[in-house]
């Protein structure tokens, strides 16, 4: 079948009949194979590669079964990361065996039993015994079933004959903790094997490939040049692909999408279902796949539509794919349950509902349509925000252009390594140098640091001390002889409570009375869930009989109007490469914007298959930020912008494309130093595309000092502080303390609840971190992280997956050293790229605050995108001018012109209020007010009170009459610094904005003390900086509320602007514009061209034309003037509409006609055929 490789002949004929010729991944795989080599199998999803990898094995099989030499023992271990998966494998492993079998019949050959058999989570206690007496010669199963096989006594017997290993999605499982504790598991299973098992990996859709092969091969097989030692078939991952973009055709899309923009979505998708015959579409919450899948049953047919996720119980999962298989269903909405290579037969289209996030994701999605050989893959992409649509842009070209995500491993997870040595300990005691030995032959643990080796070794041993005594002992560690034996509750823990997936605490659902399971619901939603409340799962309705402890008991509910359940979880975060890929996209359509917009607009289409409707709508969006804040943000230009709320606060937004990771930590890392900085905690998001801190009325700065709260030296450090303090931490703490087995998911053959196992975490942080639990109002900052390595390990995981502290820190140092830009800039409303993160979601948020609370609801935001190009920065002059009006004070007795000289210190007289001067001589004549007076100055008044702050201002001024403090009123001596304060604050208040230079000249004190005080007013957010005069550039302050006063009186005016008119104004406006009123009436020839090109294509009774339509519009009008227009070929007439006469009639002087350009015939003839047509 391919050179260099030979099957026996029952192979090769079965191949021959069922395929006829192997594919790349086979011709190429096999040979190496053959060979015995370690080989990693790199294909598009459909390529063959998984029969490339089994044929080799079951020609083996085969063979030996001729020979009479083949055992009961287990010859391959296949490992899948789904259960679902290893069901599927080992199903389609059945056929071809029976039918090889059969081959060999007909070629006179008996050939013995060659069995298969999956063991996995859902694997009944009698199959396994069975699996137990007589192995299967291969043996199928998951990451976490084959640790236990590898842990349990008896299964651990039947594992020392494996010769081949096959790692099915290895890319799916490298990239997390799950991989980490695979690398381990295969180790293990190496050491336990008469002869080491040849590897191989199947990927489908990864770079670098360089990485899959060493996590496959581990850390010491490499060739001389350090490559791992691993066969590499690297088929790339490009195939012809059927791609687009839809959107929505009524409507434009919003921020966040509105009911109708769904309806919409929704009428489409049910068009793409009925012209295909089965449609598999992607979402990313189990809520949106209920929901959708819901309202698209009552559109074609709840029968023809199901829905799939992770929490649906296992049997509804397999019914949904076997309907699916079988054509029973039309459409089929999931998660990324079914992303990977589960058989459900022929898909012709897959839909993606929003962005995957990832490129390899949404090729791995895609790739489940065309799945045959030969078949060309089709994928529709439905951006639901003016965000993802850019976002969804950016991923099509960046397939097209070939790209992928790279893949980064996690390195050596101190959880993981915990659990799989109390494992290894519980089956055999080891010398602690070898079993380090043998963790470091695992890719990810090839670095791990003897101390850190150490330190796991002394937690697992000596546990965690509690004032219940001390708790997760594991080991028996004998220092003299340097050896490690387990404990007697060291097996049974692993097997009961090993795994690197964490608890999530949902609570089953289950059907009474039969105890059916159904799936699973959030925690949260089941406590606030009440008796009788109906509910969707699985495309079913519900009724709640009761709730009990980590149980929703329910019944039938027949049909009725259900909610939908919600479940809460981190969102994925959009990967490095499509954040690359979203910034190149905006920095080449507003560089194209630059030169022509239609080319813009040509571009698009072109390069990310989008319809013209789509690509105007990027170009759109993109504009309107341009013309909002003058820049586009991109990785290489940062922009930073603040705005007033509705409540008078302000909203600091940080556009910054890099992606929710980098995002996160950069928010927390800003929040952490605002709070430090302001004393005061304060809301702050981060989405894929922004990050928000929401400024209460105290805290302001100068906006150019930004790019200086936080610096890459520092980075660390505060984002470990501010992650401390976040739910990040307590969460993965959690997480880790379960998978380290500090925490049991099951004792005694039952299950933990979760709630239990959230408080025995909260314990053994008290001992192994108290500082992080104790009362804030005892802790001193910044917290000492200790030396525990679960404390360590979560920190690091704080850092590093939860937000990426690395990228973060590039970042800063390109900012730093100006490879970055970061651009600030006061704007008077929010822009439209902010839209999205002010109205961002609650697993965007970095503080406790609860969604109605949020002070981004205070935002006041356009529903539609600005048209005008101006810049919305501006603010306005008649709002300036209207609230220096306002603020100027209106003295109407000598009282108010006293209270306001003691709020001002002292009053050039030239600035007394107007008709005031009265009672200034009032004051003065009752000796509560004196004159100030000094060379080449203009006299002053001040309030007698205020003698101290003047003699501290104007120490050489000379005060008049000379007066003296009454002795209740006499203090200390005030200093300078503060009586410049006070005296600048309350001018301040008066002026609106103004320089320090026109201020100190009011004061008559000297500019640098002025700009002082200013300065300091700043920092305690009484006074705002800026450029605040649209005609000028001087950099101005202005009293805070003063200024939000301006920004709302401008945005007042802007409002306005768009704000609908009267019916009686539209009406005279409607008359005017169709020349209707006398003096708008045209003349002549060109008047009647102008009539006709305003009515083109309307059509009137042909009387009413000469007699009504014209006549009323053309001062002095005559027929000949419109046959003048017609005889020479400048307007033309006919009837347009495809009504019909009635049988017998003739045209008449009611028969309707239309005029219109001659050059507009064409075009009116195409529409009226299209109408007609339906």
């Amino acid at each position: 079948m391919t050179d260099g490789v030979s099957f026996c002949a029952p192979v090769e004929r079965w191949f021959e009949r069922r395929f006829g010729h192997p594919t790349d991944a086979q011709a190429r795989g096999w040979p190496v194979i053959a060979r015995g080599r370690d080989t990693l199998i790199s294909a598009p999803t459909g390529s063959g590669k998984t029969l490339a990898a089994f044929l080799i094995v079951l020609d083996r099989l085969t063979r030996r079964a001729m020979h009479g030499t083949l055992a009961d023992e287990v010859e391959t271990v296949y490992v899948s990361p789904l259960r679902a998966l290893s069901h599927d494998i080992q199903h389609n492993l059945e056929l071809p065996i029976a039918e090889i079998r059969e081959e060999a019949r007909r070629l006179g050959i008996a050939l013995p039993e060659i069995r298969s058999a999956v063991r996995t989570g859902d694997t009944p206690p009698a199959q396994r015994q069975a699996m137990l007496r007589r192995p299967p010669h291969i043996l199928v199963t998951t990451p976490e079933s084959l640790f236990l096989l590898l842990t349990a006594e008896r299964s651990r017997a039947m594992l020392g004959t494996v010769r081949t290993i096959i790692v099915d999605e290895i890319h799916a499982l490298a990239r997390d903790k799950r991989g980490s504790h695979l690398a381990l598991s295969l180790e293990r299973l190496e050491a336990l094997c008469e002869q080491r098992p040849v590897r191989l990996g199947l990927s489908a859709t990864q770079r670098p490939i360089e990485v899959l092969a060493r996590f496959l091969v581990g850390s010491e097989r490499s060739t001389p040049d350090g490559s791992p030692d691993c066969e590499i078939v690297d088929l790339g991952h490009q195939r012809n692909l059927d791609l687009a973009i839809q959107v929505p055709a009524k409507e434009d899309l919003h921020a966040v999408a509105p009911h109708e923009q769904w309806d919409d979505l929704l009428d489409a998708l049910s068009g793409l279902i009925g012209a295909h015959r089965t449609t598999l579409v992607f979402v990313n919450t189990r809520r949106l796949a209920e929901r959708l899948a819901h309202r698209l049953g009552e559109r074609v047919g709840e029968e023809h539509v199901a829905g799939h996720h992770g929490s649906l119980s296992r049997e509804r999962r397999l019914n949904v794919e076997a309907r699916l298989r079988d054509g029973r269903l039309r459409a089929l909405v999931a998660t990324a349950s079914l992303e990977l290579g589960i058989d459900i037969g022929s898909i012709d289209l897959v839909v993606q509902i929003g962005s995957p996030r990832s490129i390899a994701s949404f090729l791995q999605r895609v790739g489940r349509s065309g799945h045959a050989l030969g078949l060309v893959p089709k994928g529709r992409l439905f951006p639901t925000s003016r965000d993802e649509l850019v976002e969804c842009a950016a991923l099509v070209r960046a397939v097209r252009a070939g790209r992928l995500d790279a893949i980064e491993p996690p390195r050596a997870p101190l959880d993981i390594l915990a659990q799989q040595i109390v494992a290894a300990c519980a089956c055999e005691e080891w010398e602690e140098a070898a079993l380090l030995k043998l963790v470091r032959r695992a890719a990810p643990y090839a670095e791990l640091a003897q101390k850190d080796y150490d330190a796991v070794l002394d937690m697992l041993a000596n546990g965690f001390e509690t004032p219940r005594g001390r708790r997760a002992t594991y080991l028996h560690r004998d220092r003299l002889q340097r050896r490690l034996r387990g404990r007697r509750s060291a097996r049974i823990s692993a097997l009961t409570s090993g795994g690197a997936i964490p608890e999530t605490g949902d609570y089953r659902v289950v059907l009474d009375p039969d105890e059916t399971f159904l799936g699973t619901v959030n925690e949260d939603w089941a406590i606030e869930s009440m008796s009788g409340d109906i509910f969707l799962l699985g495309t079913h309705s519900w009724r709640i009989r009761r709730v009990e402890a980590g149980v929703v008991r329910v019944t039938d509910a027949e049909g009725a109007p259900p909610t939908i359940p919600f479940w809460l979880g981190e969102a994925p975060a959009r990967s490095a490469e499509l954040s690359a890929e979203v910034s190149q996209l905006r920095q080449e359509v507003a560089r194209r914007l630059e030169a022509d917009p239609e080319q813009a607009r040509r571009w698009l289409e072109s390069e990310c298959a989008l319809a013209p409707e789509g690509a105007q709508q990027i170009v759109h969006y993109i504009e309107s930020q341009l013309r909002a804040t003058g820049r586009i943000p991109t990785c290489e230009d940062l922009l930073a912008e603040r705005f007033f709320d509705e409540a008078g606060g302000m909203q600091l937004v940080l556009h910054s494309p890099y992606g929710a990771r980098i995002n996160r930590g950069f928010g927390l890392a800003l929040r952490k130093r605002f709070c430090r900085s302001f004393n005061v905690e304060i809301q702050a998001a981060a989405t894929d595309d922004a990050i928000v801190l929401s400024l209460g009325n105290p805290q302001t700065f100068p906006l150019d000092l930004l790019p200086r709260f936080v610096s890459s030296q520092s980075i660390d450090d505060v984002l470990t502080q501010a992650m401390l303090a976040s739910p990040l931490f307590t969460t993965r703490w959690r997480w880790n303390a379960t998978r380290a087995l500090a925490v049991l998911r099951s004792r005694g053959g039952k299950r933990v609840p979760f709630p239990l196992q959230r408080m025995q975490a909260d314990d053994l942080l008290v001992a192994a971190f108290p500082d992080q639990v104790a009362c804030q109002e005892n802790v001193t900052y910044p917290l000492e992280i200790p030396e525990h390595p679960l404390v360590q390990q979560t920190v690091y995981d704080c850092l590093h997956e939860a937000a990426d502290v690395d990228g973060l820190r590039a970042l800063l140092e390109r900012i730093e050293n100006g490879q970055v830009r970061m651009h600030v800039l006061d704007t008077v409303e929010a822009s439209p790229f902010t839209h999205e993160i002010l109205n961002a979601r609650t697993y965007a948020f970095l503080d406790d605050a609860p969604l109605e609370e949020r002070r981004t609801r205070a935002v006041a935001l356009r529903h539609v995108l600005p048209e005008q190009a101006r810049d919305l920065a501006r603010l306005e002059p008649a709002a300036i001018a209207r609230v220096r009006e306002e603020a100027a004070p209106v003295v109407r007795d000598a009282d108010e012109l006293y209270e306001l000289l003691v709020d001002l210190i002292a009053l050039r007289v030239e600035d007394l209020p107007p008709k005031s001067l009265p009672f200034a001589e009032k004051l003065l004549a009752e000796g509560r007010a004196a004159r100030l007076e000094g060379r080449d100055a203009p006299p002053r008044l001040f309030a007698l009170e205020r003698l101290p702050w003047v003699r501290a201002l104007f120490p050489q001024a000379v005060v008049t009459p000379e007066v003296e403090l009454p002795a209740h009123l006499e203090r200390g001596p005030v200093e300078a610094e503060a009586a410049c304060d006070a005296a600048t604050r309350g001018h301040l208040a008066l002026l609106g904005p103004v320089t320090p230079e026109q201020l100190a000249t009011r004061l008559g004190l000297p500019p640098e003390s002025v700009l002082g005080a200013l300065v300091r007013l700043e920092a305690s957010g009484i006074a705002l900086r800026g450029r605040f005069d649209p005609e000028g550039e001087e950099t101005q302050f202005c009293d805070r509320s003063l200024l939000a006063r301006i920004h709302r009186y401008t945005l007042v005016r802007l409002r306005r602007e768009i704000e609908p008119v009267s019916a009686r104004d539209y009406l005279r406006f409607l008359l005017r514009w169709q020349h209707l009123e006398p003096d708008a009436q045209l003349l002549g020839e060109g008047g009647v061209e102008h009539v006709v090109e305003q009515l083109s294509g309307f059509e009137a009774a042909a009387a009413a034309w000469e007699s009504e339509l014209l006549a009323s519009r053309i001062d002095g009008y005559a027929p000949s003037l419109l046959d003048s227009l017609c005889l020479s070929g400048v307007v033309a007439w006919g009837r347009l509409s495809s009504r019909a006469l009635e049988a017998g009639s003739q045209p008449s002087r009611a028969t309707p006609l239309a005029l219109f350009p001659r050059k507009d015939l064409n075009a009116l003839l195409h529409a009226a055929a299209a109408e007609a047509n339906g």
